[in-house]
This record gives structure tokens, sequence and C-alpha cells, in this order.
């Protein structure tokens, strides 16, 4: 089980052990300052000096940084303590949290300040005058219009890598001793297939010391073959060796592509720097879904399900392209920007895009305003958005170093067999500066009595319950994936005794309510207010498959909707309304 942080101690091994945490939140607009307090007792007979290892509590990314790290000296019993101050132009309306909290209290009239606090879990989740300009920062978050996002594409060639070497054997974590890492791969695989939409192309292939495919190349959808795939599924083990993913993406890569269906590859192995080069060299999309930390496209912890955050990357996949990006300054007479951001390649509904500039030359005030146009074609119709930027605070200072060090540190990688002293030296000098860490610095212990660093040889110490007390619990499994392998490829279910077993009636009690000739669309419209009353919690796994059994029922255009989903609601026991279903 991956440790959340830890220490590192010059002697002794017993553990130190947790006694309290105290958390501290700070968001204004969209950019949030956390401070976060984690207190350790030393029960040994020595003071003892530490290295804290937090690489894997504070993840690296362009959206984050850490900015001071300290370690003073104290003793308290163990509490969690948490405290959050909301500052934004208009009115906070709510604050949404996987924690309890207690109410929100707003400071003033207008609802623009406010307060929450007590969590009972939580998740922690250029040079030389950089932190001296006015840097400003744009953070996009695309909301498409309806009749945009109601057309989900139905072209693109799929592409899934699955991991069957043998450390796909082990558990997933210890909490759910039954669950593996290749049961959990299986599921995942289900989902994707279900929510595929008709027209589209896909294949599946395996890997371990030898790779293997489903088909010889990537076929059409639809429900034979859907089928097929979904019958080899079922009997992969973990059992091709060792993990070598090198030789499938060849030969992926080595295929022609197929006319009007642009390719897009999925797997869930920590290939992030290989499968970036592979994106450069080839006209396709790769979606990275990382099971561990270190991963930036999709986030997925020892507790977390894989499921939600794979079909997010399919929803993003089956979004109409945005293409011809292009972003546009226009400031004040007298002052210029250097964008310190990679330039930006694809924009999707739901989905943040942040980008910093630094601005140099005379500024009149930090009220200073600029703005910024974003052009982009989507759907063959151009678009353009108009932003008006300000100089902003610290805090943006330090995440445009952060992005800034990023893009740095991935083409210092780039060019890492030319040995570029020059990049690494222009990294180091601006971490220093901006105080914000790297892949060369890190934050040491300093002695405040004598100023000097320690330098004993350490020893790694672990940190036990750092991890327990602030993540979520994983829900349990649930047999309503069962419900899920029963639909076909083109969206609708079979009214069968599959069907009844699956939301827990018998046969007859299925069919004595049904209206006269809807076998299937009775089916569907069941199957739906079932999930809808019964597995919310999981939404984001079946929305996808979802929508394409709603487009199904709507190309029925049968007169007894309404009467199928009243008699629905009364069989299982439900309040789901014709509109929640989306018809």
């Amino acid at each position: 089980v991956p440790l959340c942080c830890g220490f590192v101690l010059s002697f002794s091994i017993s553990p130190f052990p947790l006694k309290s945490i105290e958390v501290e939140l700070e968001v204004r607009d969209h950019v949030a300052t956390v401070v976060s307090t984690l207190n350790y007792q030393n029960k040994e007979d020595k003071a003892v000096e530490a290295v804290f290892l937090s690489v894997m509590l504070f993840p690296g990314s362009e959206g984050a940084s850490v900015q001071v790290f300290s370690v003073p000296a104290s003793l308290v019993p163990y509490t969690l303590c948490f405290c959050g101050r909301l500052f934004s132009p208009r009115p906070i309306c709510k604050v949404e949290s996987s924690c309890s909290l207690d109410p929100l209290q707003y400071l003033n009239t207008d609802q623009t300040q406010a307060t929450v606090g007590r969590v009972l879990m939580c998740v922690l989740c250029v040079v030389g005058t950089l932190m001296g300009d006015p840097v400003v920062m744009v953070s996009l978050y695309p909301e498409f219009s309806q009749s945009v996002m109601s057309s989900v594409a139905s072209c693109g060639e799929f592409v899934f890598l699955m991991d069957r070497s043998g450390s796909m054997k082990r558990k997933i974590n210890n909490k759910e001793r039954n669950k593996t890492r290749i049961n959990s791969a299986r599921d995942t695989l289900l989902l994707l297939l279900k929510s595929l939409p008709m027209g589209c192309f896909f294949n599946i292939y395996s890997f371990g010391s030898k790779y293997q495919h489903i088909f010889p190349q990537s076929v059409e959808y639809n429900q034979k073959t859907m089928k097929q795939a979904l019958k080899k599924i079922e009997r992969m083990e973990a059992d091709l060796g060792g993990t070598e993913i090198l030789k499938p993406l060849k030969h992926i890569y080595s295929q022609r592509c197929i006319p009007n269906q642009p390719r897009q590859v999925y797997t869930h192995k920590q290939m992030l720097f290989l499968l970036s080069n592979f994106h450069s060299l080839y006209s396709s999309f790769c979606y990275s879904v990382i099971v561990g930390r270190g991963g930036h496209a999709q986030f997925i912890t020892g507790t977390d399900r894989m499921q939600p955050k794979v079909i997010q990357s399919l929803r993003f996949a089956l979004q109409p392209t945005v293409k011809d990006i292009s972003v546009i300054w226009d400031l004040p007479k007298g002052v210029s920007v250097t964008v310190l951001s990679p330039p930006i390649t694809s924009i999707f509904q739901g989905q943040r895009s942040l980008i910093y500039g630094q601005l140099s030359g005379q500024v009149s005030s930090e009220a200073a305003e600029g703005s910024v146009t974003l052009k982009y074609i989507q759907a063959v119709t151009r678009h353009q958005w108009f932003l008006l930027v300000s100089v902003c605070r610290l805090t943006v200072h330090r995440l445009a170093a952060c992005a800034l060090i990023r893009s740095l540190e991935m083409e210092n990688r780039e060019l890492r067999e030319r040995q570029d002293g020059e990049m690494k030296e222009k990294v180091v000098q601006l971490s220093v500066h901006s105080g914000v860490s790297s892949s060369f610095t890190a934050f040491i212990a300093v002695n405040k009595a004598d100023g000097k660093v320690i330098q004993r040889p350490l020893i790694y110490r672990p940190i036990p319950g750092a991890s327990e007390c602030m993540k979520p619990k994983q829900p349990l499994r649930e047999p309503w994936l069962q419900l899920v392998s029963l639909q076909d490829a083109s969206g609708c279910w079979a009214l069968d005794p599959a069907l009844a077993a699956a939301l827990g009636k018998t046969s007859e009690e299925v069919e004595s309510p049904k209206p006269d000739s809807v076998g299937n669309l009775w089916a569907t419209i069941l199957a739906l207010i079932w999930l809808r009353g019964f597995k919310m919690d999981a939404k984001e796994e079946w929305e996808l498959l979802a929508t394409k059994a709603v487009s199904w029922l709507r190309a029925q255009n049968a007169p007894c909707v309404t009467e199928c989903v009243d008699a629905g609601n009364t069989l299982l026991g439900c309040s789901v309304q014709k509109d929640a279903l989306g018809l």
C-alpha cells in the first residue's frame, strides 16, 4: 500500500504517530491558498532530524504548487480541524464537498464572502524577474451550448490497452480483499464498451511480456463485435508475465488510420512520458489513466474507483472536436506578455484550462486591465471568447512559476540525452527564486539555532495513520454492473429473465405491468429508472451508456413512454420523473 507521506530519519526506527491536522483554506475566484499543519509526536528520548516525504501528499502539477514548508515542534492530542474562507465577485450559492461540512456562513449581505468549517475526513490534495513582474492568470472553464453537447460524436477509432502482467493479480487495497486489479480492469472495459456510440471503430489489446489483440484490426462497433469482445474480456487473466507496453503501442501506431475516424488510445499504466512521446509523433490522442500516483491527466489513488475517471476521459473524447485554437492578448500600451504555459491544444466541457502570462513594461497600477480573446472552430462553426484580465496577487505568481517549471522540466526530459545543464540551471534558479519545488530542488530541514543544514546519514521512516485519516473510503462494489452488462450496443435492454434478475424481480413481476407490444422499450425504461433510482452514486460511470439508451428510446417514437415510466416507478418503488430520464 503506497504511503501518503513519510519521515527519513538519521537514527532510530520507531514510527512517529500523527497527532493532529489543521487545514486553513482561502479561495479567491479560481485561486486557492491552503495551509496544512500536520503535528507528529516524538516519543523517543532524544531530538531527531527528519526529511518529510511530501511528493506523494502534494503532487505537482501546473495547477498547484507547494510554496512554504516549515517544521515547528509541538505536542497536542489528535484532532482534525478545517477552516475555509471564500471570496468571489459573484454571490456564493453553495459549497460542495465529499466530506461533511458545517453550514455556509456568509460574511456580508451580498453573499460574496463566506466561511465553512469542520471536516470529518479530507483529502489534501522568465528567470530573474518573474516574482517582481505583474502576472496574469486566465482560467477557462467552457460551457458549450446544449445543441453542441447533444451531438455526441459517432466517429472515432478507440483502442484500449489492458495490462495482464503478474502485478495485476494484486489486491486493489486492504479494505476490499476480494477485488484484484485485473477484476477492476475488466469492469472498466465493460463500462467503456457499453458507452461507445454506434458507428465508431474499436479494438482491445492486452499486454505483459507479449501482447495480444481481440481483432486483427479495429472493427466497427455493433452488437456482434461488442459481444465478441466482452466474451474474450471475461476470460482475460493476469497471466502474460512482465510489463512491456512499447511493442503493442508500436503495433497500434503502425496500423493505417481509418479515414474520418480519429484514433484515440487508452491505457491505465504509469506511462505518461512514453505516451506523450507517441502523442507528439503521431496524429492521434492518447488518454493515460494512471493507477497509483504521479499522473496529471487523471489522478487515481489507491482507494479511488478507476471507472469514473476513465469514463470522464471517454466523455471528453466523444465531445465535438475543437481545433484551430488561438489566444490573442490585447494589453495597455507599452506592456508586453510572455506566455508561461504550454499552448492549449484541446478544450473540453467541464475541464478547466489555465494560461499564465508574465507582463513586462510600464504598468500604471495594480488594477491595470487588458483582455484575452480565445478563438477556435467547433462543429464547423468559428467561436471566440473575450475575457478581461487584471494584475494578480503573489499566489498567482507562484502558480505561474510552477507552470513554467513544469514546462521546462518536460523540455529537459526531451533533451536529456544532450545533458542540457543550462536548462537544469534555469529550473533551479526559478525554483529557488519563487519558492516552488521542482525535480532538481527540495525543501530541507535547517537547524534554526545555527542555520546549518542537517547532513547525517538518513534512513526511511513511514508514518502510519496519515493516509488512513485523510482518504475517503472506497465504496463497495454492487451488482449493478450485471445490469449494465445486459445492454445492447444500440443502447436498449432486452426483456428477458436475466434483466428481471438484475432488477431483483421475477419474470412474472416484470411482465405483468408491461403495456402491450413494447418489450425492449419497457425493459430499457425499467433499466434507466433502476439506475437513477438506486445508483446515483455511480452516475458518472453509467451516464454515457444511459444517454445512448435515451437516444434509442427517442428513435422509437413510441406514444406510451409516459405510461411505461409510471408503471416502471410503481414496479420498482421509485419516483423518477420522465424529464429526469431525458425523455
